[in-house]
């Protein structure tokens, strides 16, 4: 499960059948020179401001022509560069817009497929984006837009109906049928619980398989399939190059199971994380907020997860996954021996392959395990006893390895 290169993202599974094949942004805001593969259904995941929703505008421009010419304000960094967007359609019909604001020239190769545009600053009003207003629009714009209207007010009159509205107008969308359009939303999950995000979840991967396409940025892990890794375009912006995209391979299909079993929304943070922290199971998990405590850093704060894995067989799992996501991360593990003793030939094989996947300076092994290193006594409740001793140690005796691993997590954190 390797990753690919930022120069060249790809989507080799979940196809896209409609609308946009690839597409290629120069100039555009934060956008020096980018291109991004997207799939029937596609994520934008990253920091703010790290040029998520720029892409999402650049493909509206590309393809409705109702929208503003573009300004100067729209230019690289605000300068006074050309802007161009280039799209190749599903089927090969090739579309192109270029500007040097205020001039605006476009070049149509096939018919361009109708787009929808729901902006999260819309999300508690319209909900649906129209530069030129409805009339004329695309049939399906035009039904996407009626469903929405007839749905304001089904959950009350609230701050948050319109978010609901988005919700019962997609999943009505569904069974009507509706299908041929190219869906792009800011946020999927503004104003909604946490049960109505993953319902929306699935609703749009349903609305995609059904005939259109499906492309937002989130902050949710409930919007992140691990299972489908080939459906993340991880962004990232960089002070001289803007913003770069890079799309991981799908996993195997040996693995997707195991992904799926393990990873929950809660293990799905990690793609949002600046940095993961591997550790094998609760016990570690519920022990390291205290040693970053001791060492007067929060791991929230610092964009950092605490990954509890499941077991020490899973790290090399989630190590993968992380490095596919290229997240930076720390595995913490048992040696599963005294000093002076050699472990069983599996145990020397699984700590071979962490050492392996994660590098040995992101790797921190205890020794004989956890409890040995936190100096607990006995291994029953460990959850329980790791917890009141670790939070009742001051900083001067917290246990060496555990500070270790904190500090190296710290740093690839903020080196992020």
């Amino acid at each position: 499960m390797d990753d690919v290169s930022e120069e060249e993202p790809t989507a080799e599974e979940g196809r896209a059948e409609f609308g946009l094949q690839r597409l290629r942004v120069r100039g555009f805001r934060s956008a020096l020179d980018v291109s991004i593969a997207p799939g029937r259904l596609c994520a934008l995941v990253g920091e703010a401001n790290a040029g998520k929703s720029n892409l999402l505008l650049a493909i509206r421009a590309l393809l409705d022509p109702t929208v503003r010419a573009l300004g100067v304000e729209d230019t690289f960094a605000g300068g006074a560069g050309e802007i161009a967007i280039d799209g190749t359609l599903v089927g090969g019909g090739e579309l192109s817009l270029t500007s040097r604001p205020p001039d605006i020239a476009r070049l149509d190769g096939g018919a361009r497929p109708p787009v929808a545009f729901l902006p999260g600053e819309l999300r508690t009003g319209a909900v649906l984006a129209s530069a030129g207003g409805l009339e004329g629009a695309d049939p399906a714009v035009e039904s996407l837009a009626r469903e929405m209207t007839e749905q304001l007010g089904v959950d009350g009159d609230g701050a948050t109906a319109p978010a609901m509205s988005l919700v019962n107008a997609i999943a009505a969308s569904c069974d009507s049928g509706l299908c041929g359009l190219v869906l792009l939303i800011e946020e999927p999950e503004l104003y909604l619980r946490p049960q109505a995000q993953r319902y929306l979840y699935r609703l749009l991967r349903r609305f995609a398989d059904a005939g259109s396409q499906v492309i937002y940025s989130t902050h949710s892990p409930s919007f992140l399939n691990v299972a489908r890794l080939e459906e993340l375009a991880l962004v990232q912006r960089h002070p001289s190059s803007g913003t770069t995209i890079m799309q991981p391979h799908p996993i195997t299909p040996d693995e997707d199971f195991r992904v799926l079993s393990e990873f929950d929304a809660e293990r799905s943070e990690l793609f949002l994380a600046r940095a993961a922290l591997l550790v094998e199971g609760q016990t570690e998990k519920l022990a390291f907020p205290f040693v970053f405590d001791a060492l007067g850093a929060d791991p929230d704060r610092e964009g950092i997860s605490i990954v509890a894995c499941g077991g020490k067989s899973n790290i090399p799992l989630f190590a993968r996954v992380c490095r596919a996501a290229r997240v930076p991360f720390v595995a913490v593990y048992d040696r599963d021996a005294p000093t002076g003793r050699r472990p069983s030939a599996s145990m020397r094989g699984l700590n071979a392959r962490i050492a392996k996947l994660a590098g040995p300076e992101h790797t921190v092994m205890l020794i004989p395990d956890f409890e040995g290193a936190a100096g607990l006594v006995g291994h029953h409740h460990k959850p329980e006893h790791a917890w009141r001793r670790l939070r009742s140690l001051p900083p001067e005796r917290m246990p060496a390895p555990l500070f270790d691993a904190v500090r190296r997590v710290l740093a690839l954190a903020r080196e992020g």
